[in-house]
């Protein structure tokens, strides 16, 4: 990467500042500037400071809070994001094949690398429109992370997380959704999970928008409706085996869907619920929705 200036934005609570910058002064040329999250702001107004102090890149170090406050504050700018993950989840990074553990190797990604363009999402919601760059919604995504063992995590990888959801989806509810894609007509749908994502790995390598891709300016979307010991296995199958195991070998690029799963794709997506639900927006809950809107901005966001 050219010398030029280099903002970094990082979560005191994520990581030791003395092994952050022995890192970044051994991996990094340029002008560096520092910037320490809060409790109050995980990183939009350090990011908006490191635009108006002239960075070209700016390195957001700490969780997927972390990372979606930084794009959004970088968004529809020439501005680079790069990305040094030291949350729980790190679904962005994941997704990019970011090093996980390892400080030095992301940001010699970083330092090396050439910058690509991504999607962001926005999503609308009691008032308020906040960036997202992984998924938004509500039902077994959250639940599914939070319920998994992490002892049978260590022993089975991702089977853990196939048990988990098992359990996952037999504690959530069915409820009426009115979804309207791109401005369509609304149609009037049931289920438990509504997911809308920009990319669609989870922890564990489990994919729960195959076919989501960063960039091709679309958001995917999956209904989940299983109603009964026998659909919750075919959800269960679908994702695992379908979607997951079955794509890696035959390299098809198609997400089935059942009469459980539905996979959907929209630029926007206008949801209104019966009741109101708890509401994730990259993996951070946010409270209780009864409605939002998502939109994509097709090619928003420089990562590094």
């Amino acid at each position: 990467m050219t010398a030029t200036k280099i903002g970094i934005i990082w979560n005191p609570s994520k990581i030791d500042e003395d092994v952050l910058r022995s890192a970044v002064a051994e991996t990094l040329d340029g002008d560096v500037q520092w910037w320490e999250t809060s409790e109050d702001d995980p990183g939009l107004g350090m990011a908006k400071d490191a635009l108006a102090a002239g960075c070209g890149t700016v390195i957001a170090v700490g969780g997927d809070g972390t990372v979606r406050a930084v794009a959004e504050a970088l968004a529809g700018t020439d501005v680079a994001l790069g990305i040094v993950p030291q949350g729980t989840g790190n679904l962005l990074a994941r997704n990019l094949e970011v090093p996980l553990d390892d400080i030095p190797a992301a940001l010699r990604r970083i330092g090396t690398s050439e910058t690509r363009t991504i999607d962001l999402g926005w999503v609308s919601m009691n008032g308020e429109e906040r960036a997202f760059t992984v998924m938004v919604g509500f039902g077994i995504d959250a639940q599914m992370l939070v319920e998994t063992d992490d002892d049978l995590k260590d022993r089975a990888g991702w089977l853990a997380y196939v048990e988990a959801m098992g359990r996952a989806m037999a504690g959530t509810e069915m409820t009426g959704i009115r979804l309207a894609l791109d401005g369509g007509d609304p149609q009037e749908v049931r289920g438990h999970t509504l997911l809308i994502g920009n990319c669609g790995m989870v922890q564990g390598g489990v994919r729960l928008l195959p076919d989501a891709k960063l960039d091709d300016g679309l958001l995917d979307l999956l209904l989940v409706s299983a109603d009964g010991a026998l659909q919750w296995l075919d959800t269960v199958r679908s994702v695992v085996w379908d979607n997951g195991i079955r794509r890696l070998l035959t390299r098809d690029e198609t997400a089935v869907s059942t009469e459980s799963t539905r996979h959907l794709t929209a630029e926007r997506i206008s949801v209104e619920l019966e009741q109101p639900l708890a509401f994730e927006v990259d993996g951070e809950e946010l409270g209780e929705v009864s409605s939002f809107e998502v939109r994509v901005q097709a090619g928003a966001l420089l990562v590094r």
